[in-house]
């Protein structure tokens, strides 16, 4: 399906916008989004395959832009594990709250918050897992550089992973304006940093 940027088309996203964000994906109708932006069904489709592409198309930048950071970040710490044999402390997920998610907390709010329904409805466990591989692969790395590394068992680093990703999205959650996630952010960090570093034996 292409997505152009013509006028209907922004008329229909910023419709959609509306409909999911307030009665999110499941109750969310097609027929009051064309409602919303004064248009036919059929004229919908022209622009989607159904609810879950128009969702899809909404959400999909958001998504690809925190893939797109996660992959950068676990690249700056593999690097010096491949070619120095130690750890060396990065950015964490913080900066990604802040970097990334926080400034455009309404994208992220739909897919985590109004996303049930739909392929997202398990957004912040695919997270947690991807994070949690990352982190596995990473400790791999590093053990057969011969480094030594934490002894944590997989269970107890998804538990931990799943406190951290759940702490840092509840502003996300909740949509808070953004001065007031900023400001939880630096709890979040003040809180979880030292325990990472300390695990890692930083």
């Amino acid at each position: 399906m292409p997505r152009d940027k013509s006028a209907n088309h922004i008329r229909i996203m910023a419709a959609a916008r509306e409909e999911f964000m307030e009665k999110g994906f499941e109750k969310a109708s097609m027929r009051c989004i064309a409602d919303r932006c004064g248009m036919t069904a059929a004229g919908i489709y022209r622009h989607c395959t159904d609810k879950e592409d128009l969702f899809y198309q909404l959400v999909a930048p958001a998504e690809n832009k925190l893939k797109g950071w996660a992959q950068e970040h676990w690249e700056r710490y593999n690097e010096p594990a491949k070619k120095e044999g130690k750890i060396v402390w990065q950015d964490s997920f913080i900066d990604m709250m802040r970097e990334v998610v926080y400034p455009d907390m309404e994208d992220y709010h739909l897919l985590v918050a109004r996303s049930k329904g739909s392929r997202y409805e398990d957004f912040l466990h695919d997270i947690t897992e991807a994070t949690q591989n990352g982190m596995i692969s990473y400790l791999d790395m590093l053990r057969k550089a011969g480094v030594k590394v934490p002894k944590i068992k997989p269970v107890q680093l998804h538990m931990l992973l799943t406190a951290y990703i759940s702490a840092l999205f509840e502003p996300v959650i909740h949509n808070y304006p953004y001065k007031e996630a900023a400001d939880a952010l630096e709890t979040l960090e003040v809180f979880f940093l030292p325990g990472w570093k300390q695990l890692m034996e930083l």
